[in-house]
């Protein structure tokens, strides 16, 4: 029984099919870059979130809104933090007046949204690339295979062998690129749904911040007496 010989194959292999698993392997590289530095910003993003949640929270609480601001600009990976600096940006001058006016609270939902908005595409930077990824490179490894498995028969066709023997060797060597072209998918394919459910959670996240910090400040308002 022969043992599989990735050096002897590749030498037998033709150009087109060199050059699908070259693009593959660039293809591989590329999801594989995506998926760490989508790894590395999500975990600081949850990591600073979790200390910056209760710290802001603590911060409102005593009315300490350019403390707030300030601890949000340091913690400027936390898709949270983001979020509330934008709003706390708008809200912060009406702070300590007895009542917000209307026009600046939906100014400050506006900043709010644009500031979701924002932080959700940042967080989908390098996603489609990942779908893109995962979607062609099956295509492209079956362009390989068929390419190969015709040059087979070609051969097949000009030589004195006859049989399935004749051709196995150079079948064998086409399908390795369908085997690399899911080989590549696959995880670029698992990656992308879990970093999309990832993001879910986050905009979910984005959102209910967004309204606490609103809820917060017109109820702060309304249980101030009247001046």
């Amino acid at each position: 029984m022969e043992h599989f010989d990735v050096v002897k194959l590749w030498t037998e292999m033709g150009g087109v099919a060199k050059g699908v698993a070259i693009l593959l392997g660039l293809m591989s590289a590329y999801s594989i870059s995506i998926m760490i530095e989508r790894w590395i910003t999500y975990r600081q993003a949850r990591r600073q979130s979790r200390i910056f949640t209760p710290a802001v929270v603590a911060c409102l609480r005593d009315g300490a809104i350019d403390e707030a601001i300030s601890l949000g600009e340091q913690n400027s990976r936390s898709h949270v933090a983001r979020v509330l600096v934008a709003g706390l940006h708008m809200l912060e001058p009406h702070a300590r007046k007895a009542e917000i006016p209307e026009r600046s609270l939906e100014a400050a939902r506006r900043a709010l949204e644009r500031a979701t908005a924002a932080g959700i595409a940042d967080l989908k930077r390098g996603l489609g690339g990942l779908a893109t990824i995962a979607a062609v490179s099956p295509f492209v490894g079956l362009f390989g295979t068929t390419i190969g498995i015709i040059n087979a028969f070609q051969g097949l066709s000009g030589g004195a062998a006859v049989g399935i023997t004749a051709v196995a060797g150079g079948i064998a060597e086409a399908l390795v690129t369908t085997a690399f072209g899911l080989f590549v998918a696959v995880p670029a394919l698992g990656a992308f749904n879990a970093l999309s459910s990832q993001i879910e959670i986050f905009t979910v996240e984005m959102d209910n911040s967004a309204s606490e910090l609103v809820d917060y400040f017109v109820e702060r308002m309304s249980s101030r007496p009247a001046a």
